[in-house]
């Protein structure tokens, strides 16, 4: 299986609600996929089952031709035991609304702690690796500054830089702007742009049809559940093909 991503008919459902209703999609390696859509379309959703912080409830779902927290055999699925879905949780990197930063802890000692906690690396290693991603998302002088000390956008980017630690094959992210004041908005996507160069497998939730049009390879269009139109981002948001797409694109262009 070719594809880093690969959906299947998923469903999720909470209490009575479905929230995912047989979504199927492809990313492939050094793809960027902008996920669009309306409050509740499940677009969150879809991208916490990627990495199983939410579990499925019917389809199939494959990240780098593994199965997303389970095994098959024969026909029926097993699930995997924490530990094992914590290890494969650990090569997807995401990145929140909220940053999620330990308040307690610098920049640099935020980006370090899962590489040393999570992979052992030699704590030498990881600051040296923390304070090239730091420079890497433009944060070189604030390795010492604490949340607290920092913008919205700087600890965004520190939350970007901390999800790059890992050295994930995948990264996740869910609405990465939207907790920001307008003015800090552009220095995460400008992290998010490098990123997007430099070759990583990117699927974003986001409200930045800028972003989409310009970054994204792919646009997938979500409401009620469902996948409404998905395509080239210049053909889905100059020429949407469905009364959907087009009614949503009027409101927030």
């Amino acid at each position: 299986m070719s594809a880093m991503v690969k959906a299947e008919g998923v469903h999720k459902r909470f209490g009575r609600l479905e929230v995912l209703k047989g979504i199927s999609l492809e990313v492939q390696p050094g793809e960027v996929m902008c996920i669009l859509g309306p409050s509740g379309s499940g677009k969150t959703t879809f991208i916490r089952c990627v990495n199983h912080l939410e579990k499925i409830d019917g389809g199939r779902l494959w990240v780098d031709g593994e199965l997303v927290g389970y095994r098959q055999v024969a026909d029926k699925l097993y699930e995997l035991p924490n530990a094992e879905v914590c290890r494969k949780r650990a090569e997807i990197g995401m990145v929140f609304q909220r940053f999620n930063l330990f308040g307690h802890m610098t920049a640099l000692e935020n980006v370090v702690e899962a590489p040393i906690r999570v992979k052992r690396v030699p704590r030498d290693e990881a600051v040296q690796q923390a304070k090239e991603l730091l420079a890497r998302v433009g944060l070189a002088e604030k390795i010492d500054s604490y949340p607290a000390q920092l913008s919205g956008g700087q600890q965004q980017r520190v939350a970007i830089a901390r999800a790059l630690a890992m050295q994930p094959k995948l990264m996740l992210f869910d609405e990465p702007t939207s907790a920001l004041d307008p003015e800090l908005v552009g220095d995460v996507l400008d992290a998010m742009r490098q990123l997007a160069k430099e070759g990583m497998t990117m699927v974003v939730v986001t409200h930045e049809i800028g972003f989409a049009r310009e970054v994204g390879d792919t646009v997938v269009f979500m409401d009620g559940g469902v996948v409404v139109e998905s395509g080239d981002p210049r053909e889905v948001l100059s020429s949407p093909k469905h009364e959907r797409t087009r009614s949503f694109l009027s409101k927030v262009l």
